[in-house]
């Protein structure tokens, strides 16, 4: 997949184009149904299948009080896209003056001369250009008058039911829906709505060494990207980029782990951390390497215990249950891909 953040870096005369816009924080599954409806339509008409998407989110240029946390950093968001089957990404840096484009401004520049679109794609509530002044109406005159086709994808559902063991939740597949599970730190129902685990992105930092005095050494990331779910412990994997580029059968790759979040209140710590223990090894330097948590399933809030001998009776539980969970296949796989797709948001 080609990944432009220039019209610069677009290659003359490119095109013809399918082209869709949004924001696709998380790339859920109602985005993934989207997108692959751009990638089929591309196929069938030998064009190429492009998403224009910004950074920052716009509501974060406008509203910055009122700006939602973001489900994904870029490195996630771009990788996820990739899987969809896109051929390009052009990411827009989202400024002041680039919001002060009219409707026609926008799509001549973008769409028509620096992607070549054939086809545009858009929701039947899509708003651009300045003050979002344009919207469907607009998109379909401005495309007799450049030449494009336009194509309205109706909602494509709410999530009635996702079997994910004892249930999970019912409405819309939204990233506003996604973001309040991890508000509660439901990352198991999350993923039913993003078709995969909930993941961090983040270099691994010195901590206090507390962890490996109890005998629980964990690597503590900072420089984090993606939406941090609520306080607690919780099972999931520790996975390592770049081990991974450079050798894909490494065993090392991709590790069980039990992720802790919080401030340590037992210690009365202040700083809220996020940190993983990778399971039964105490071997691993990850010093200053990027690391990928996904979360599988939570286990149990935060604590503050009496002692440091209930703290670690607590720690050896929380480690055999999450062992369990990885080892029975919880975490090797995403919810069931054969489900009704639903309504692509944000």
């Amino acid at each position: 997949m080609h990944l432009w953040t220039d019209l610069d870096q677009v290659p003359p005369g490119f095109g013809p184009s399918v082209v869709t816009i949004g924001n696709f924080d998380g790339v859920h599954r109602g985005h993934a149904e989207v997108l692959g409806r751009i990638v089929s339509l591309a196929r069938e008409s030998g064009s190429e299948a492009v998403a224009v998407t910004f950074h920052p989110h716009p509501a974060t240029v406008h509203r910055p009080e009122q700006a939602p946390e973001l489900l994904t950093g870029i490195a996630d968001r771009m990788e996820l896209l990739e899987a969809t089957g896109l051929d390009a990404v052009l990411l827009v840096e989202y400024t002041l003056d680039f919001a002060q484009q009219t409707s026609e401004e926008f799509v001549r520049t973008y769409l028509v001369e620096g992607l070549g679109a054939r086809t545009v794609v858009v929701g039947h509530d899509v708003r651009f250009g300045r003050d979002n002044a344009g919207n469907l109406a607009t998109m379909i005159e401005l495309g007799r008058t450049h030449g494009f086709e336009v194509r309205a994808i109706d909602d494509v559902g709410t999530v009635a039911s996702v079997a994910v063991d004892a249930g999970a939740p019912s409405g819309r597949w939204s990233s506003t829906e996604i973001r309040g599970l991890l508000t509660d730190g439901k990352v198991r129902e999350a993923a039913a709505l993003l078709g995969r685990h909930h993941r961090l992105r983040g270099v691994v930092i010195h901590g206090d060494a507390r962890g490996r005095e109890l005998g629980f050494p964990t690597a503590n990331l900072g420089a984090i990207t993606g939406m941090v779910p609520a306080d607690g412990v919780y099972a999931g994997w520790l996975r390592r980029p770049q081990l991974l580029a450079a050798a894909p059968g490494n065993c090392d790759g991709v590790l069980p782990a039990a992720i802790s979040i919080g401030t340590n209140p037992t210690f009365d710590g202040v700083e809220r951390r996020v940190e993983a223990y990778v399971l039964d090894r105490t071997d691993l330097d990850l010093y200053d390497e990027e690391v990928v948590l996904e979360f599988v399933e939570h286990l149990r809030p935060t604590l503050r215990f009496d002692g440091i001998e209930a703290l670690v009776e607590t720690m050896h539980d929380d480690v055999a249950r999450a062992r369990a969970i990885l080892a029975a296949g919880a975490g090797s796989a995403g919810p069931d891909p054969d489900v009704s797709p639903a309504e692509a948001e944000e």
